[in-house]
């Protein structure tokens, strides 16, 4: 992907949970996960991604390799999530693509015995154990330092709206949480969570970094756990604050609004204009909607000061970003965002589920196993 003389890359990194088929709980067999593994290793090549553990022994996270475009990246991710469905159905597990599961108890999982973890359970305690949750991260490549920090500031106003696409973890302990992301409920009990910071430059950012690290607050940036970060390793602006997308094409969606977004700020820059900024504590009511209510309601549209139905910020967004999807190649992926919003996202599907089983006298557990048993079904449907 190009915006006139600077080149784009991309890449999309996902976090499945490993399930028992009979019995619709999560799978903490670390030999059966190692195995799916070692699986994917097997069956795809490096410029195709990896699959490594995560957290949980119940969890397989992947990567894709760097793309060059969204189609790109689509046909990557495409294999690596077939290809983890399989390695999981030879162990005789099944994959869901949520954020939440339905009915996990965060107090009977363990997490992955490794250095990193076994660090990051001792320093967290009690916060850490309750990690129960998978995400989806979007990584675009951009070679020039101090433009990611200006970016860094200004696409944080579209965050809310593009997290409303993606929400998949309305269940938590086996309740409805009436939220459409209770995911992030979760994450924001971590430290160095939220919102980034603003900097002035590159220089500036590393400055703030090295502090943290200088003190023992941090071994290195990684543990710095915003919503959209620069990559300490790699030259990207990635973006975390998504859920997981059940459909793979939605995460592509995401992937593709996103890159637009850097895309258009970009232009705008090259013009001698930018973004509006926004307060954190303005831009945090919107991500509260977003978790909330997901796309089901509006948000504050801060230029206007009204509040402005989703679907109707949504075509702002398609309009203000139609040069940059023509330019990237990925109109029809970032467009496909009014599909999701006719179709209602994970979430919401997740929820009219389980109640429409309990109204026909489902139990609770019988209610949550169907919802499970729908994640198994559409985490592979449209590879």
């Amino acid at each position: 992907m190009r915006i006139d003389d600077l080149s784009f890359s991309v890449g999309i990194e996902e976090e499945y949970l490993l399930v028992d088929p009979e019995t619709r709980n999560l799978a903490q067999d670390a030999d059966r996960r190692q195995g799916v593994i070692d699986s994917v290793v097997a069956h795809i090549g490096e410029e195709i991604g990896f699959a490594t553990p995560e957290f949980l022994r119940a969890q397989v996270e992947i990567g894709t390799g760097v793309a060059p475009s969204i189609k790109d990246v689509r046909a990557k991710l495409s294999a690596l999530r077939r290809a983890v469905s399989d390695g999981a159905r030879a162990q005789g597990l099944e994959i869901i693509a949520a954020s939440t599961h339905p009915k996990a108890d965060w107090r009977e999982l363990l997490h992955t015995d490794k250095d990193r973890y076994n660090t990051l359970a001792h320093d967290l305690q009690g916060v850490a154990r309750r990690l129960v949750i998978c995400g989806m991260h979007v990584h675009v490549g951009i070679d020039d330092d101090d433009l990611r920090i200006d970016l860094l500031g200004q696409v944080a106003y579209f965050l809310p709206h593009l997290l409303a696409l993606s929400t998949s973890s309305p269940f938590w302990n086996g309740r409805d949480t009436g939220l459409q992301c209770y995911r992030l409920s979760i994450f924001d009990e971590l430290p160095r969570t939220g919102l980034p910071e603003r900097f002035d430059s590159w220089s500036d950012y590393s400055r703030h970094v090295q502090t943290l690290v200088d003190v023992g607050v941090i071994e290195e940036p990684t543990k710095i756990w915003w919503d959209i970060r620069p990559h300490c390793k790699f030259p990207t602006l990635e973006m975390r604050i998504p859920d997981i997308c059940t459909y793979m094409e939605d995460g592509i969606t995401i992937a593709a609004l996103y890159a637009s977004i850097l895309s258009m700020l970009i232009r705008l820059r090259r013009s001698n204009q930018r973004w509006r900024g926004y307060s954190n504590m303005l831009i945090n009511e919107n991500r509260w909607r977003a978790q909330r209510h997901g796309a089901t309601q509006g948000m504050v549209d801060f230029g206007s000061g009204k509040m402005v139905d989703y679907a109707e910020l949504l075509e702002e967004i398609l309009m203000l970003t139609k040069e940059d999807q023509e330019r990237l190649d990925c109109v029809e992926e970032a467009q496909n965002a009014r599909r999701i919003i006719a179709r209602g996202a994970s979430s919401q599907t997740q929820r009219r589920i389980y109640h429409d089983a309990v109204a026909r006298g489902a139990s609770n557990e019988e209610a949550l196993n169907a919802v499970v048993d729908w994640l198994i079904e559409e985490t592979v449907r449209d590879l």
